[in-house]
């Protein structure tokens, strides 16, 4: 406020007292004049955004509806089937509309339904298992491929006038994995499907979940291929300095059927190539983990660090550790340890439909639930897995 403006009708000065109340008031005036502007901004602001919610919630609540009165019907007629053998319901709904692609009759079974699907799915995400740590992709053919491209594709430095020099043409690799059935088989009584209180899809999806889960796991690991998927540790082996493409590096643990320094496991996390070590994890059984945590560093200080919460893997030269009890246990020889990004070398292909046969027949007074999914792995990378073998140098 300027001289001029502080000076009275009467044109007299003001006192500084006067001074700085006048211009008290007017900060105060503007401020509550500011304060409204924002205020009426806002609500101006928040109109507009409850109009667009309730125009998003109109259009998205015919999709949502549709997909409640979809699945509902389903797994109302999934339950039926279950019970008692009816599945009337099953086939109406394969012929109202097979692009759901929820209830497909076939001589295998009928599909599950979407809940109990995904309640089985969660589980064998969630198990200690290669799966977790794998590349896992849904695919509808019997098998999936995997193109590589191992080689190094020639470069060089083109100079003004020379004539450039025709460079190596790099080598793709096709992977194929196929598809193999995965099965299980639990029973239940008659007398305990007809009782209401009985969460039959609850059971059922638990049962398969656990049989799949241990099996999965096994095959990944040590799976011979035949029926069932190509586990990492069924491929050869080879001396890490004698690596090739097809086979799994390995380095010695320096004393024969067991490891008594760091020294050996840091060979094996340098082992791996850098562009693989960021997303690298270890692969170990318990018994392992329990003789490898207790190893220390040359300055006296343990290697091995337990997850700080509740989940976290424990981690190991700070890489994250898979307790996979599938992994052989030391012993002369053993490839105890794996180490590598899993992500990169081992693809687990898979079908996403689940189909459960019932049988009252072959086990009465019981009837046996034929669960079956299709399921493959192998390793697409043979260059993104490094193993320990419990062997001398």
């Amino acid at each position: 406020m300027t001289k001029t403006e502080t000076k009275s009708r009467a044109g007299e000065d003001l006192s500084p007292a006067q001074e700085l109340t006048a211009a008290m008031t007017g900060f105060v005036t503007d401020f509550k004049a500011f304060s409204q502007d924002v205020k009426s901004q806002l609500q101006e602001q928040d109109k507009r955004m409850t109009k667009l919610d309730r125009k998003t919630m109109m259009t998205a609540r015919p999709a949502l509806a549709q997909a409640a009165v979809a699945e509902a019907p389903h797994q109302k007629a999934f339950a039926a089937y279950l019970r008692s053998g009816d599945d009337d319901a099953l086939r109406g709904l394969e012929i109202e509309g097979k692009a759901m692609s929820t209830a497909v009759a076939a001589d295998g079974g009928y599909l599950v339904d979407p809940q109990t699907a995904a309640t089985i799915q969660s589980t064998l995400s969630s198990t200690a298992s290669i799966r977790s740590i794998a590349n896992v992709v849904n695919v509808d053919a019997t098998s999936f491929d995997v193109l590589v491209d191992h080689s190094e594709m020639g470069a060089g430095w083109a100079t003004e006038t020379a004539a450039t020099a025709e460079t190596d043409t790099p080598q793709i690799e096709r992977i194929t994995i196929p598809l193999h059935e995965l099965s299980a088989l639990p029973k239940a009584s008659q007398r305990l499907l007809d009782d209401s209180a009985f969460d039959i899809e609850g059971w059922l999806a638990g049962r398969i979940a656990d049989k799949f889960a241990r099996s999965e796991a096994a095959a990944f690991i040590n799976g011979d291929g035949v029926d069932k998927p190509m586990g990492f540790l069924s491929h050869a082996k080879v001396a890490e300095n004698a690596w090739t493409w097809g086979s799994l590096g390995y380095v010695p643990s320096e004393t024969a059927g067991s490891i008594t320094r760091a020294d050996p496991i840091i060979d094996l996390v340098y082992a791996l190539g850098a562009n693989y070590r960021a997303n690298a994890t270890f692969v170990m059984n318990s018994k392992t983990a329990g003789h490898v945590r207790k190893l220390k560093d040359n300055d006296g200080r343990f290697v091995w660090a337990d997850g700080l919460a509740l989940g976290e893997p424990a981690r190991l030269l700070g890489y994250p550790v898979l307790i996979a009890e599938d992994m052989p246990d030391i012993a002369d020889n053993a490839m105890a340890i794996a180490f590598g990004d899993f992500t990169a070398g081992y693809t687990v292909a898979e079908r996403p439909d689940l189909r459960v046969l019932r049988d009252p027949f072959s086990a009465k007074p019981h009837v046996l639930f034929y669960a079956t999914k299709r399921v493959g792995g192998a390793v697409s990378d043979f260059a993104a897995i490094k193993l320990m073998k419990f062997a001398a140098i």
